[in-house]
């Protein structure tokens, strides 16, 4: 339950920061500026004021300045600062675990308590062993796959209903969904079987050669045969033409 709330807060806190990230604008501090000078000068408001000079030859003098400044300044936001979680003793095994994010216009801070699930197993098997439990104190370590594994590999399988030993592996075999490291352990036995059956089929293709070349050896070792007999025969008709019959 613990486990799954810290994944449902962790999920949240992600999706608000991308959202933040994505669809906030930045703020821009900008501004225009146009200032129009000279003898015909036309003024923001409505206003326009003309100032022309006619000589007697009936020229005409007309003289205009514009000056425009635009700039474009961003500002750098205040940062969001994440809050402090601390536990309140030391013999807890809860860490805080806070974050937060900033972006221009808007920023989001947040946290929370997470337990320590490898701590709480470290510190009750160690007070079941304090009272004498050692079994159990055994038993409550076995629930991290690590040890678990490590036990099956030393040939000391973890408690199961009671039984140890030879007791335990034969309910672990038989219940072994009920293991900690079942994920892991369907996983190893897949690959063992998949070598095991890659060994298979090398083992028949070379006993499968082996029986070729026993099949082709024998028929030449028949045919050699086969030729011997007939030049033996060939052999014994000849000697017997040499034969002279007495009556």
């Amino acid at each position: 339950m613990g486990r799954s709330m810290n994944y449902y807060f962790t999920g949240i806190l992600i999706i608000l920061m991308t959202l933040l990230a994505f669809c906030v604008k930045p703020a821009y501090g900008g501004s225009t500026q146009t200032n129009t000078s000279g003898s015909n000068t036309a003024i923001e408001g409505g206003y326009t004021s003309t100032a022309t000079t006619t000589y007697e030859s009936g020229s005409t003098s007309t003289s205009t300045t514009t000056n425009t400044t635009n700039s474009d300044i961003k500002s750098a936001p205040p940062s969001a600062a994440a809050p402090s979680y601390n536990s309140m003793t030391q013999d807890v095994c809860a860490v805080g675990v806070s974050a937060g994010i900033q972006t221009f216009g808007i920023g989001l801070s947040g946290g929370k308590h997470v337990i320590d699930e490898n701590c709480e197993r470290l510190k009750l098997a160690r007070i079941l062993n304090d009272f004498g439990m050692k079994v159990a104190a055994v038993a409550i370590l076995c629930q991290d796959e690590r040890v678990f594994e490590s036990m099956i590999q030393a040939g000391t399988p973890c408690p199961i209903d009671g039984r140890i030993g030879k007791e335990a592996q034969a309910l672990w075999s038989k219940y072994d969904h009920e293991r900690p490291d079942y994920d892991l352990y369907v996983k190893r036995m897949k690959a063992r079987k998949d070598k095991e059956e890659k060994i298979a089929k090398e083992a028949a293709l070379v006993e499968k050669k082996r029986i070729e070349e026993e099949a082709k050896m024998t028929k030449e070792f028949e045919k050699a045969d086969r030729e011997a007999a007939k030049d033996k025969i060939k052999e014994e008709l000849k000697n017997l033409k040499n034969v002279r019959w007495f009556g």
